[in-house]
């Protein structure tokens, strides 16, 4: 599994907003490691209660995928080891 790039757009299973990604391996409050946080699409971080922490499997569809470039890769690659622990 590849993480989106930030600012990509996703619908998530039984869901019937569209979140934006607006960052990648986030912990919660009890240390658990999340794919995603998002907020809503199109209005954005309304509050702190308006961002929604998931993992890439609870994606149902993509409706856009954010920028990607050379910065991010060289980023990715860096996460690369963190990445691989967490989806095990």
């Amino acid at each position: 599994m590849v993480l989106l790039p930030i600012g990509s757009v996703v619908l998530l299973e039984e869901a019937e907003k569209r979140l934006m990604i607006i960052g990648i391996l986030q912990k919660n409050g009890d240390g658990k490691t999340y794919d995603y946080v998002g907020c809503p699409y199109p209005e954005g971080i309304l509050d702190s209660e308006s961002l929604f922490l998931f993992n890439h499997k609870d994606v149902k569809s993509i409706s856009f995928i954010g920028f990607d470039d050379a910065e991010r890769q060289i980023f990715m690659k860096r996460l690369g080891k963190e990445i691989e622990e967490i989806q095990q």
